[in-house]
């Protein structure tokens, strides 16, 4: 069974969420605001498209949210295609440079019993 989604390192410190067939981005300075004091950042996602008159347009739209878990220890990512975890070691790990990439887990919602 291979992992539903990817967190890579990428150019200038940004992170990159690949899940199915989406790729969504976090910035540098929005990962340390995440790390450092705990903020809850956005997760853009870049749409490409061409017009009726054959210009290519591109926009950047906010797609989900990350934030810490209520224990700091890991890292809640919450995209339009589902939410996912990834333990807070890894997260820092690949957000430095130390490690390529990370699995993310998907996070599934409690259920009552």
């Amino acid at each position: 069974m291979t992992e539903p989604g990817t967190l890579t390192h990428g150019a200038g410190g940004a992170l990159y969420i690949s899940v199915d067939a989406e790729a969504y981005r976090i910035e540098a300075e929005d990962a340390k605001n995440l790390l450092f004091y705990g903020r809850v950042i956005p997760i853009t996602l870049e749409r490409s498209r061409t017009t009726p008159g054959g210009i290519l347009t591109s926009e950047i739209a906010i797609e989900g949210h990350a934030a810490m878990n209520a224990s700091g220890r890991a890292v809640m990512l919450h995209t339009r295609v589902g939410s996912y975890i990834i333990p807070l070691i890894s997260f820092q790990r690949v957000a430095r440079g130390e490690a390529i990439s990370a699995p993310l887990f998907p996070l599934l919602p409690e259920v009552g019993l």
